[in-house]
C-alpha cells in the first residue's frame, strides 16, 4: 500500500506564508499527477493546485499568483508554497496522488490524512 504523509500546516497571520509538504511512500511504480485540495468547514473539498510528473501545473483562480506547487520526482514529494495568505484560505489541506503501483496497474487515487491551515490574526 501507499501512504501520503503531509506536513507544514499551522496557524499564520494574514499576509503570512506557509509551506506544505507531502511525501509518498510504499509500493510505487510511478506517480503521474500530485496535487493539493482543501476543505473548509461546511464546504465541499476543492482543488487548490495540481502538477504532473513533467512539471505542468494548474491552479484554482483563488490562489493564482499567491501559491506555488512544485514536486521532487526523485523523492515522490510534492510541495505547496503559500504566500499572502488570507483568512479564506483557512481549511484542511489534503494531498492527492495518482499512482501506478505496478507497471501494468491502472492509476489509483491516494489521499493524505490532511493538515490544518488556519489564517487568523
Amino acid at each position: 500500500q501507499v501512504q501520503l504523509v503531509e506536513s507544514g500546516g499551522g496557524l499564520v497571520q494574514p499576509g503570512g506564508s506557509l509551506r506544505l509538504s507531502c511525501a509518498a511512500s510504499g509500493s510505487i511504480f510511478s506517480i503521474y499527477v500530485m496535487g493539493w485540495y482543501r476543505q473548509a468547514p461546511g464546504k465541499q473539498r476543492e482543488l487548490v493546485a495540481v502538477i504532473t510528473s513533467g512539471g505542468s501545473a494548474n491552479y484554482a483562480d483563488s490562489v493564482k499568483g499567491r501559491f506555488t506547487i512544485s514536486r521532487d520526482n526523485a523523492k515522490d514529494t510534492v510541495y505547496l508554497q503559500m504566500n499572502s495568505l488570507k483568512p479564506e484560505d483557512t481549511a484542511v489541506y489534503y494531498c492527492n496522488a495518482q499512482i501506478q503501483y505496478y507497471a501494468s496497474d491502472p492509476l489509483r487515487s491516494s489521499w493524505g490524512q490532511g493538515t490544518q491551515v488556519t489564517v487568523s490574526s
